[in-house]
């Protein structure tokens, strides 16, 4: 999931199928038998003032352009999981799913390809980096939406008031600016391990030791490299550099300190920036999250998949659909009044006009994400946001030694 907090509040959910045949998810690819005269798209609701209109738009679009009627559905990150899982459950899933993970539906076959509904053009135009991650068993289901990276967010005033000039790249300078802010009164790094989304800011710490959750196709949770991760994480707020309880700090909150100007350093996002800038009372600059050892900085990646769901004779119209979607006008629209990233090359050219942007920009075509073509992912996903924090106040190789047997179990 992208979005910086997630909306509540969801759209009244109607039934779908959309003569469609729904009742055929998983069989005919649509190549026989009556074609769509409609699909249903449940998408994700990233903001109240953008997500809704767009689609609205989108579908009038889609419908003078090809004939065919898209019945929108937008509903809330809170209930969209459990909504979608019933549907499929019930073999009645949407045409068109917009959701942070696809590898189990297309584990149990439920999904199309891209050889079956991406125009050549488009998959060309996606980023290797979201090909690679929306690719299970050989073949590309997860088709990526819009994309964001993460990058180090640090307090300038706070920096000038502490007598740091410039943004650390090694982690031992990241510690000893975090001491520096601390004794100026505030927090030094603001480290969210909270259940939110722990595996995020994890994420971006491990990879930037060497470390990944998998390692030649294998469960890698306990690997040296992370357990000195997650030590040194440990180590900072044993010192009181970070706020007082990692555990309970989700990314929101985290946010929320450095946006009250009493942190000197977070992970952050273009959304915080949107954030920052339009609040305009804290004074910041964004650079590459350090690596351990000085080297180059590797960012932590997250994107969302619009995945199509097999059922008789909606092919076509799912394909057009795509067709459109992927159109430069409208996903680099988009992308852009929601304030995230692109996933396309053509869409880092357009977005090459804003050059707050330059930092994600650069890094973004080599971005790391977590292990979402594996099908286990979700469910170890939810053992590690609900457990690492317990590293904080625990031992951190016990954690992690815990999560690598729930990996190993399958989750």
């Amino acid at each position: 999931m992208l979005v910086g907090a997630a909306a509540t509040g969801a759209l009244v959910l109607s039934a779908c199928g959309g003569g469609t045949g729904a009742g055929n998810a998983g069989g005919d690819s649509g190549d026989g038998g009556d074609k769509a005269t409609s699909i249903t798209l449940m998408a994700a609701e990233y903001s109240k003032d953008n997500t809704k209109a767009f689609w609205d738009a989108f579908a009038k679009e889609y419908k003078s352009k090809y004939g065919y009627t898209l019945n929108v559905n937008v509903v809330s990150w809170d209930n969209i999981d459990q909504q979608s899982s019933t549907m499929i459950q019930n073999n009645q899933p949407p045409d068109i799913l917009n959701l942070n993970a696809y590898a189990s539906y297309a584990k149990d076959g439920l999904l199309y390809g891209a050889d079956d509904v991406l125009p050549s053009e488009v998959k060309s135009d996606i980023l290797p980096t979201f090909v690679k991650y929306g690719t299970y068993d050989g073949t590309f289901y997860g088709f990526p939406d819009l994309s964001s990276a993460r990058a180090l967010f640090y307090n300038t005033d706070l920096f000038a008031k502490a007598g740091i000039s410039a943004p650390p790249t090694t982690w031992a300078e990241l510690e000893a600016d975090a001491q520096k802010v601390k004794a100026t009164g505030n927090t030094g790094y603001a480290m969210p391990l909270g259940p939110e989304e722990s595996q995020g800011e994890f994420s971006m710490w491990l990879f930037n030791n060497g470390g990944d959750w998998k390692a030649d196709g294998k469960w890698a949770v306990n690997s040296e490299k992370n357990v000195e991760t997650l030590t040194f994480m440990k180590k900072l707020a044993d010192a009181g550099l970070t706020q007082s309880n990692p555990a309970r700090t989700n990314r929101a909150d985290a946010f929320d300190l450095f946006k009250s100007g009493k942190a000197g350093m977070v992970v952050g996002f273009s959304p915080l920036a949107g954030d920052l800038d339009k609040d305009g009372t804290v004074k910041y600059a964004v650079a590459p999250f350090p690596s351990n050892d000085g080297s180059e900085s590797k960012t932590f990646g997250v994107t969302d998949y619009l995945m199509a769901f097999k059922k008789k004779g909606n092919q076509d119209a799912v394909k057009a659909f795509y067709e459109l979607y992927y159109s430069k006008d409208q996903i680099n629209t988009f992308i852009e009044k929601e304030g995230f990233l692109p996933v396309t090359t053509s869409g880092l050219e357009y977005f090459q006009k804003d050059d707050k942007l330059k930092v994600y920009l650069d890094t973004l075509p080599n971005a790391r994400l977590t292990p979402t073509d594996d099908p286990t992912w979700d469910k170890i996903k939810l053992a590690v946001q609900q457990n690492l924090g317990g590293a904080m106040t625990g031992d951190p190789k016990a954690v992690l030694d815990k999560l690598q047997q729930t990996a190993e179990n399958g989750g």
